[in-house]
């Protein structure tokens, strides 16, 4: 593994931030600072003239300063055996460039805390949770610990649930050693489905497929759900509410939740783009018609806010141009509207 340090992290007002809420919880730390660090996987040795163009692939940011940062280190790093968007993007770009000994390159933030002794376990614990996401990353005490993004494990080998032998319980187990999230209902629907219909025992990777394409974000069971205020069923269950105001008001929808996203009419124009063939871009006079899309989440912003930005974006992204025969982007307007999840009754 190689280590290329990079340029800082977050701004001066963004760190002064993040000092006012390390302080709150250990008041002694005077000052913090970051810097990028980047962890890069190789096949072989890299040649001078490939660790060169590494070097100026991960030259970005703003300057450092003059001097190393001072403070105990905490780094900052995806959670292992993930491997974030930046990676992906980043061992792209390196193949491209022509790096074929680089299997990928990961990133993750140097934080250095100043305190005028050394912190203990605790205080360290205490720091480390304001500054990293506890879903998504892995806080280490040194950089040669970033070694374990890049662990190759060997693939575990297919387990089965003693349903059949244990009942309930078994699945009860595995909904908690697997993450499953199943309810208990779904754990009811399983274990009848297993001993009474099939008759054998589930695979581990059968019931992970079951959570998560029977999940809320895949099958919308509560937005498709009877509705029930103060004892009276609603005609119309949310989805149903949602689709009503199609219903009544049709003019000008040209397609409505098909292809996770709508077209409604637009105006005649002049589009520009390369033709087929010969690559000129030429004029083309069309009619415009406006795509749109909502893209739902049932992760709670509050716990991973920028990693649930970004599957958002890329849903948005993916189902514009999926829709219909797919569309020529133009600009795209994006506005999220956020409930306060902190407000306390």
């Amino acid at each position: 593994m190689l280590i290329f340090s990079g340029a800082p992290a977050l701004s001066d007002f963004r760190l002064d931030k993040v000092l006012a809420a390390v302080r709150v919880r250990v008041p002694q730390v005077q000052a913090v600072d970051t810097r990028y660090q980047h962890f890069v996987d190789t096949s072989a040795p890299l040649t001078d003239a490939a660790t060169r163009v590494v070097e100026a692939l991960l030259h970005y940011g703003p300057a450092t300063q003059a001097g190393a940062p001072q403070g105990e280190l905490l780094l900052v790093v995806p959670r292992f055996g993930t491997v974030s968007p930046w990676s992906s993007k980043a061992t792209d770009i390196a193949h491209v460039c022509g790096l074929a000994d680089v299997l990928r390159i990961e990133r993750g933030v140097a934080w250095y805390v100043s305190a005028p002794r050394p912190l203990t376990l605790d205080e360290r614990r205490e720091v480390s949770a304001v500054i990293h996401d506890r879903m998504t990353e892995n806080v280490l005490d040194s950089l040669a610990a970033a070694v374990g993004l890049f662990a190759h494990h060997t693939p575990q080998p297919l387990a089965t649930v003693p349903v059949l032998a244990q009942g309930r319980v078994a699945l009860e187990r595995a909904n908690q050693e697997l993450g499953l999230a199943l309810s208990d209902d779904e754990i009811d629907y399983l274990v009848d489905a297993f001993t009474q219909q099939l008759r054998r025992d589930p695979a581990d990777v059968e019931l992970m497929m079951f959570a998560q394409a029977n999940s809320e974000h895949c099958r919308h069971k509560i937005f498709n759900a009877d509705w029930i205020v103060d004892g009276e069923r609603s005609e119309k269950s949310l989805f149903g509410m949602i689709r009503n105001t199609h219903r009544v008001s049709p003019d000008g929808v040209l397609s409505a939740y098909r292809d996770n996203a709508a077209v409604i009419a637009g105006w005649p124009g002049r589009r520009w783009f390369a033709q087929a063939g010969d690559g000129v871009y030429e004029g083309s006079d069309e009619q415009i018609d406006i795509l749109m899309k909502v893209e739902t989440h049932n992760h709670p912003t509050a716990i991973s806010p920028f990693p649930g930005a970004a599957t958002g974006s890329g849903g948005e992204i993916r189902d514009e141009g999926a829709t219909g025969r797919g569309s020529k982007p133009k600009a795209g307007l994006v506005g999220f509207s956020v409930v306060n999840v902190s407000i306390k009754k």
